[in-house]
């Protein structure tokens, strides 16, 4: 077996390595699991589509959506059979940030003023979520980056922006993560700009992308806003995966799940990479179909 993770020390590749872990001690002897590097974003996706791997996870879960529907990135590459496993819960918000000494709160401020911004995010290649994100957020708000004299600072990973933001190169950040605690660092400078209703409803509307609200303090001295919802690595695989071992990952998830929550119990569960404890039928509930041998599992449990 296949699975496809994250860029290799990250969460999805230590879930990837707790599935292979629980699955080969069940099986024969003869069994061989294989976990390669990925991005995790669509090329994640793509894989499992392609058959190229048999599972792979991605983040944020809702996003997988769209690669069954045919819509954003997936116009002319769509995957119908693509089906889930259940979803690790990872409790994420992409969040739209500038410094407070910018003296902007709003969207309508930034339109207004127009200020030359040093804003890093992650590449848009059409492959990175965060990048494909925070280029549909910052274009349907009415902002243009580079027209108005500023300067886009694009790395692949949170912690490369997040960096950006603290040494002073950037004054203004769209991101995710927001567990890391350098967010609470760089928070306390910020003003976390809450995304406008018609921007947020044109993006379920034509992606699935869901809204959430980040709540008071959850950065210092910030009120609560709405944004987007990045939450949950999705566990995906193929129709054609055998029922068996669909149901033999699932019940991994949801039975051994005290495997991956022990890797994180040194964190606060509200500012853990998983947000524990994971319980199996919460994990049941996925943005996509479940395979019907991972339907099987879940099931048969009792209600929470």
């Amino acid at each position: 077996m296949h699975l496809r993770g994250d860029w290799g020390s990250a969460d999805s590749h230590r879930i990837c390595g707790w599935i292979a872990q629980e699955l080969a001690d069940r099986c024969g002897p003869a069994t061989r699991i294989a976990t390669w590097t990925s991005r995790g974003f669509v090329d994640a996706v793509r894989a499992v589509g392609r058959g190229e791997v048999q599972v792979a996870l991605t983040t944020p879960a809702a996003f997988a959506i769209s690669a069954r529907e045919g819509s954003g990135v997936y116009a002319d590459e769509s995957y119908r059979d693509l089906r889930a496993l259940g979803v690790v819960p990872r409790r994420d918000r992409l969040v739209v940030a500038v410094h407070r000494d910018l003296g902007i709160s709003t969207f309508a401020e930034l339109r207004e003023r127009r200020p030359a911004l040093r804003l890093a995010t992650s590449v848009h290649d059409e492959v990175n979520h965060v990048g494909l994100a925070a280029r549909e957020v910052l274009t349907r708000s009415g902002v243009d980056i580079t027209a108005w004299g500023g300067e886009l600072l694009e790395g692949e990973r949170p912690f490369e922006s997040l960096a950006h933001v603290k040494e002073g190169r950037a004054n203004a950040i769209v991101h995710e993560a927001v567990m890391l605690p350098d967010w609470q660092e760089i928070g306390r400078h910020l003003n976390f700009l809450e995304i406008e209703d018609d921007v947020l409803q044109g993006l379920y509307d034509d992606f699935a992308w869901p809204t959430v609200v980040v709540v008071d303090d959850f950065f210092p001295g910030q009120a609560a806003f709405r944004t987007l919802d990045f939450s949950d690595f999705l566990v995906l695989t193929r129709s054609d995966l055998p029922d068996d071992v669909a149901y033999a990952i699932a019940w991994v998830l949801g039975q051994t799940r005290h495997i991956i929550e022990a890797q994180y119990r040194h964190l606060a569960p509200e500012r853990s990479p998983v947000t524990y404890p994971l319980d199996p039928v919460t994990m049941g509930e996925t943005p996509i179909p479940l395979h019907p041998g991972a339907g099987r599992y879940y099931k048969a449990l009792p209600a929470s």
